[in-house]
């Protein structure tokens, strides 16, 4: 099949490159796919589309009307896919549904031992000569209650080196991990959660009922100074109650590895211009305020993986008319 690959960092035609071995066709685009650029797919059976980019209906027409059949995602989520919208023009549209777990999870636990410690913060010191130690405290893990919500792949090994740490593992999921149970992690309610966690972190995907799960209500009801990290989607943190938040000293210190209008920062080079987003700007004001730009997925293991199942996928289709990861719209009954 020929592939259009939209958003396409040299990475990403590195390992696709490499899972394809040749056996499709593919051409490669910078640009983010758009109603803009969709026309870029026109003699394309297949597009790949990234995390960023836009599928909805509009551009999911024009990719029908161009003979695209097949929409193969390299990444986990699919919210921005329009997926009524696919269906009704005939396109499938597949996924990685899970690639290094523990690539987000060894992320996240590394966002949380720097914001911590902060050893970013002393790392600049000390190149400046600086060796002081005023403003660098932090605390031990060991002990402290860490409350998961999303215990999923990426959940359960987030669970696992926290266990190494002696921390205390509470829970929240609509499905109970048994192997987060084993490792003596305590299934609660949000509200108990937010209420007895030291740390906070979120490894749950975003739907309609985790669509600003983090709001001003939710910041209330945590213990005063939680710090709160977000390697899962933007959108489940409400961006402007989060800010209040910090402000109050309510929340006292986040790491943030997604953002929820991370559309127009992340996976491009701004250093040359400006931050067009103020709430943006305004959280890398606060000095106990930590983020990586969707980086989270970034290993060998974790490319080597989203691009062999795409890959995958895209066979699979082109060979039985259906790709080995399918995602439809929501059923109702």
């Amino acid at each position: 099949m020929r592939i259009a690959v939209f958003s396409t960092k040299p990475y990403d035609a590195t390992y696709l490159g490499r899972a394809a071995a040749g056996e499709h066709d593919i051409v490669f685009f910078e640009a983010r796919l758009s109603p803009e650029s969709a026309w870029l797919a026109d003699g394309c059976q297949a597009v790949c589309a990234f995390v960023n980019d836009d599928l909805g209906a509009q551009v999911i027409f024009v990719l029908a009307d161009l003979g695209v059949t097949l929409i193969a995602l390299r990444s986990a989520g699919f919210n921005h896919v329009d997926l009524a919208a696919a269906e009704k023009a005939g396109i499938r549209v597949a996924r990685v549904p899970a690639y290094s777990p523990h690539a987000v999870a060894e992320h996240t636990v590394a966002m949380l031992l720097t914001l911590n410690r902060k050893t970013h913060r002393a790392y600049n010191r000390v190149r400046e000569g600086n060796f002081a130690l005023d403003g660098l405290l932090g605390f031990d893990l060991h002990g402290k209650a860490v409350g998961i919500v999303g215990t999923g792949q990426i959940g359960e090994v987030v669970a696992r080196i926290l266990n190494g740490f002696g921390c205390t593992l509470i829970a929240h999921d609509p499905v109970e991990n048994p192997a987060c149970v084993a490792l003596g992690a305590r299934y609660v309610g949000l509200d108990q959660l937010f209420a007895a966690s030291d740390v906070i972190t979120l490894q749950c995907p975003l739907t309609p009922a985790t669509h600003h799960m983090i709001d001003a209500a939710a910041i209330e009801r945590m213990k005063p100074g939680v710090m709160l990290i977000n390697t899962s989607r933007g959108a489940v943190v409400d961006t402007r109650a989060l800010i209040q938040g910090l402000k109050s000293g309510a929340v006292g210190s986040v790491a943030l590895d997604v953002y929820e209008e991370e559309a127009d920062l992340f996976f491009q080079d701004l250093s040359g211009s400006f931050i067009p987003d103020d709430l943006f700007a305004r959280l890398l004001t606060f000095p106990n305020v930590l983020i990586t730009g969707h980086q989270g997925f970034f290993t060998h293991e974790a490319l080597t993986a989203i691009a062999e199942t795409t890959i995958a996928n895209v066979s699979a289709f082109a060979r039985d008319g259906a790709p080995l990861h399918p995602v439809g719209p929501p059923r109702s009954g």
